[in-house]
């Protein structure tokens, strides 16, 4: 968002979101009238607001058609009973019906939002819940069946430009407290821009310096674990893409974590295969010997790590996502390439002709 001033006034309200059950059942509710001129909505307070019972309540849904620039409402008797509220809500993201090529706003609950989600949609099977932000009704669908899982959608004929709005209103009325502006950063792109440039310069830097030194300190075997780093960091990159995942600098940071990761796994197995070699083996068992007890050494620390990268990705916020990920699928990665992958190249090489030394 280029706008700040925007920005500011969007997060800084705080939107109230909740789930009620539309009461269809009183006399009234048929009595009201559909869908009225934006400019009436007075008019049907004064002539219904004193026939409403003590627990419920007259709300509006707006709606603007686009091609005539008409707005309307739409007049419903709500149950005053809030069933569920936004303190539960952990993600607000736009997405586009390509059906009606329409946008909405796609919402998901924590664990304890999706059991009271669930529960409210089996106990109301048939009935109307509306979904209201800041008393404004923006859809009451029809509860068909149970809904599992704490996912749901806003819809409401949004722009682009409304939805993106909303979900950006979602996120802070998911906050316990209205927001307080005590600074205001803003970083321009360019400046954005030469930070992932640096930090990609960095990365290259570093595995550059790791390929000469395995190749200068291992020769050939330092060659084969030189391929095996490049397939590490293909493979990764090749996953993030995958998921049209954003390269930021703590990404970057964990790419160049996990080919630190992935250089001592191959540390380890070649400084195994010297010791059986000093014993007198052949290369051939030196190395099958050397992987064998550099396994589970390799194995225990790379669990470790993906154990730590799960806990950040579950409770970190965006940045330290991004860390977890790329830290994630780097060791995950890696122990494949390290294990595997430059194990194959070995018992291609022993196997096929009798090896009387190996370079290492």
């Amino acid at each position: 968002m280029k706008d700040t001033a925007r920005a500011i006034e969007l997060v800084g309200k705080t939107a109230i979101l909740e789930f009620k059950l539309l009461d269809e059942d009183s006399p009234l509710a048929s009595k009201l009238p559909g869908v009225i001129p934006s400019s009436e909505e007075d008019k049907v307070m004064k002539e219904f607001g004193d026939k409403v019972t003590e627990g419920d309540e007259i709300l509006f849904g707006r709606h603007f058609n686009q091609e005539t620039g008409v707005e309307t409402k739409t007049v419903y008797l709500m149950k005053k009973q809030t069933l569920m509220t936004g303190e539960f809500l952990t993600e607000a993201r736009v997405s586009l019906n390509q059906r009606a090529n329409e946008p909405y706003v796609s919402i998901s609950f924590d664990s304890t939002g999706a059991k009271i989600f669930e529960q409210v949609t089996a106990n109301n099977k048939k009935k109307r819940l509306a979904i209201i932000l800041d008393s404004n009704v923006y859809s009451a669908p029809v509860i068909q069946e149970k809904i599992a899982g704490g996912n749901a959608q806003i819809s409401g004929s949004f722009t682009m430009q409304e939805a993106r709005d909303l979900a950006i209103v979602l996120r802070s009325g998911s906050l316990p407290a209205p927001l307080t502006m005590l600074q205001n950063v803003t970083v321009g792109p360019s400046l954005g821009s030469d930070s992932i440039k640096a930090g990609i310069n960095a990365g290259l830097v570093a595995a550059l310096i790791v390929i000469v030194f395995m190749v200068v300190y291992y020769k050939m075997s330092g060659l084969i674990a030189d391929f095996a780093l490049v397939l590490n960091i293909i493979f990764l990159i090749g996953v993030l893409s995958a998921f049209n995942a954003t390269l930021t600098l703590p990404g970057i940071a964990g790419i160049i974590l996990a080919i630190g990761m992935a250089v001592d796994s191959n540390v380890l197995m070649f400084e195994r295969i010297r010791e059986e070699l000093r014993l007198g083996k052949t290369p051939k068992a030196a190395i099958d010997s050397g992987y064998d007890k550099a396994f589970w050494t390799i194995f225990d620390s790379h669990v470790t790590t993906l154990i730590t990268a799960v806990v950040l990705f579950q409770f970190g916020t965006g940045p330290i996502k991004g860390f977890a990920v790329t830290l994630g699928w780097g060791v995950f990665i890696n122990l494949f390439t390290a294990l595997i992958g430059t194990k194959t190249i070995f018992d291609l090489i022993t196997d096929k002709r009798e090896v009387k030394r190996i370079s290492i």
